[in-house]
């Protein structure tokens, strides 16, 4: 009996993605999207046609468009790899940053991937993608023929152009802007060192003494050098209430260089709420929690912005350096999660379990602030039951952890 396909379990190549992502291929990948077999059973089925690798790559594509489609609108047509995936940039973040770039006559898209940034570029000028992994780029012109077909914006027929080359021996010389996505894990452990991604920081500035109009993205948790921090624009990027990535804008792509920003990106392209302000700002300390508690967007926190926020709606910080802040009034702003204050409880957890229980709460959101809890774990260990929601706050006041029940109003 043929046994399941793992992610491991072949050593596909360059040719293997050239069949996957030709006509040949797509017959089987609509037969098994639309197949209701066992595993086994698919195996079994393409294997009597099949490679091995094809038929690895054919199943693993299914799993990896369903996968997709909290990423790109088209995701049931495209191509992936497991990776490349999970690196990839959304089309709703992708649509943002490239904004920036309408006019530009020709854009270079560096370290392109399977092109999740390249497609939305392209929509805006004349693009041009450059990866040195064959795979990379034989899945980015694929996903580029496809979008190609049916994007708003006429693209390029085909599809952007796709270069199988090193980035550090690239000439900018022709090139009106770029962007690059560095590879954060080259060892294969996530770093937030910029001086350890592939590439290096010599080949970046070198690329940047070449050309400085540049956008770079970067994981939020990034340590950029002090340099970048004044040449630059930073802007951290959130969607779905996760932040997504750092992007330092160089050159005339950054409009106000040395400063920092933090986009709130919204379910549909071009909606953004942007938060900028000093980094530096504390918000004042409640005497109590009142009616309302607010915290502040991931993108917000990641930027350290979220004293200015504070201070533009005069909120006050429930304790020293806490990410909740209170405040008497409701706040609507997409960089707020605004929480109506039901109960403020010391956090015992026989006394929150039967509190819980008496109320009916079944569906809880447990948030929590400094307070070393796993929610999915309390959440189990609660085994909460009834027809009403809530939401549960955790956070250290002193040396104290407070629950505060809550309503969420955003």
């Amino acid at each position: 009996m043929a046994k399941p396909v793992t992610a491991h379990a072949t050593f596909a190549g360059r040719d293997d993605y050239q069949w996957l992502t030709s006509p040949a291929a797509a017959e089987w990948l609509d037969w098994a999207a639309a197949s209701r077999q066992s595993l086994t059973a698919q195996v079994e089925h393409l294997r009597g046609r099949c490679t091995s690798e094809q038929t690895h790559l054919v199943l693993e594509q299914i799993t990896l468009r369903r996968k997709a489609r909290t990423k790109f609108a088209a995701a049931t047509r495209m191509f992936f790899t497991p990776r490349g995936l999970e690196q990839a940039t959304d089309e709703i973040v992708a649509a943002h940053k490239a904004a920036r770039f309408i006019g530009r006559k020709k854009i270079f898209d560096l370290c392109s991937g399977i092109g999740g940034d390249l497609l939305a570029l392209a929509q805006r000028g004349e693009t041009v993608g450059v990866d040195r992994d064959p795979i990379m780029a034989t899945i980015a012109r694929a996903n580029g023929r496809l979008v190609a077909a049916t994007a708003e914006a006429p693209l390029a027929r085909g599809g952007p152009e796709v270069c199988l080359q090193d980035v550090g021996r690239l000439d900018l010389a022709e090139c009106a802007a770029w962007h690059i996505d560095p590879d954060r894990r080259p060892s294969g452990r996530r770093t937030t060192l910029v001086g350890l991604h592939e590439p290096g920081m010599e080949v970046m500035e070198k690329l940047l003494a070449q050309n400085p109009h540049a956008a770079i993205k970067l994981a939020p948790a990034a340590q950029l050098l002090p340099h970048w921090l004044e040449q630059a624009e930073t802007e951290w990027i959130s969607r779905g209430r996760e932040c997504r990535q750092l992007v330092a804008w160089f050159g005339d792509l950054a409009g106000r260089p040395g400063t920092r920003s933090a986009s709130v990106l919204g379910a549909k392209s071009g909606e953004c709420r942007t938060v900028t302000g000093r980094a530096d700002l504390e918000p004042p300390l409640a005497a109590a929690i009142g009616p309302y508690l607010f915290e502040p967007d991931a993108a917000v926190l990641a930027a350290n912005l979220g004293g200015a926020l504070a201070v533009q709606y005069d909120l006050a910080a429930i304790a020293p350096g806490a990410a909740y802040w209170t405040g008497n009034r409701i706040v609507s702003d997409a960089a707020l999660g605004c929480f109506e204050v039901r109960d403020v409880l010391p956090f015992r957890f026989k006394a929150l379990k039967d509190y819980l229980r008496e109320r009916g709460i079944g569906q809880l959101e447990i948030k929590k602030r400094g307070v070393d809890r796993d929610p999915a774990e309390l959440r189990r260990q609660l085994n909460l039951a009834g027809p009403e929601s809530a939401t549960l706050l955790l956070a250290r006041i002193d040396k104290r952890i407070i629950a505060i029940i809550a309503r969420r109003l955003d």
